[in-house]
């Protein structure tokens, strides 16, 4: 459900004074008033924020060798180079697949 934001049109409290968030259906009616102090508010259009994350490519490139590993069945090869690269959790898993008890 998308959430929105409201804000107080005359002197609201301290919760809708400056923004407040409401999970609503699209369907919903939007607030007449705050669901504290009962003021008047209105809905207001939402801030966008993206985050873009960039992977580096020698991270892409260990990620391709573990896909590798896995899908031929190395499961020791994967394990190895799973745990020399910090995935802990995928290690165990990969060493677990091989055999071996952790």
């Amino acid at each position: 459900m998308p959430i929105y934001e409201y804000r107080s049109t005359g002197n609201g409290c301290e919760y809708c004074r400056d923004r407040l968030e409401v999970i609503q259906k699209i369907s919903d009616p939007p607030l007449r008033g705050c669901p504290r102090c009962k003021a008047p508010v209105e809905k207001i259009p939402s801030k966008f924020r993206a985050c873009i994350i960039e992977t580096p490519d020698e991270v892409m490139e260990t990620e391709e060798k573990l896909r590798g590993y896995e899908h031929e069945g190395m499961w020791s090869h994967a394990a190895e180079l799973a745990d020399k690269t910090g995935l802990e959790e995928r290690a165990r898993e990969d060493y677990k697949k091989a055999g071996y008890n952790m």
